[in-house]
């Protein structure tokens, strides 16, 4: 990641089907490729989070959400061995309902699938991603 400025933004979605299952992703590319995690990507420059949001979602699963709502913000930081800034991502995450689309991996996605709430902890092992799906669940059904 040398000559990027840092911090990067990055818009994550927890889209939430009518089954109560979760629209999760395979990475396909570093950072942690063949990790599982919710699908998003780079704001671009001139570009609303709302909008990323969206574009982010179909671009890597083919998939179009209804409206996204804020649940959380998170950094990641990570350094190097010698404490030199390795990666910083400023992470926005939404919720959003699942409208319609059939998962289908795209972008920097390896695989696009459809996970229940009940084996969500088998997928994600960042506790801070299982943190913000549980939010993100309540959020979602309080609306309903």
């Amino acid at each position: 990641m040398e000559n990027r400025h840092f911090p990067v933004i990055g818009v994550g979605v927890v889209v939430l089907n009518n089954r109560d299952e979760i629209l999760l992703i395979k990475r396909g590319t570093a950072p942690n490729i063949g990790s599982w995690t919710i699908p998003g990507g780079r704001q671009e420059a001139g570009e609303s989070l709302a909008t990323t949001a969206h574009r982010e979602i179909e671009e890597e699963t083919g998939v179009i959400i209804g409206t996204p709502k804020l649940i959380d913000v998170v950094d990641h930081i990570e350094h190097n061995p010698d404490g030199t800034l390795l990666r910083h991502y400023s992470l926005i995450d939404y919720a959003a309902r699942y409208l319609s689309g059939n998962p289908l991996a795209g972008g920097d996605a390896a695989c696009a699938a459809w996970v229940s709430l009940a084996e969500i902890d088998k997928y994600i092992t960042w506790s801070e991603t299982l943190r913000i799906i549980n939010k993100a669940v309540m959020i979602l059904n309080a609306d309903t």
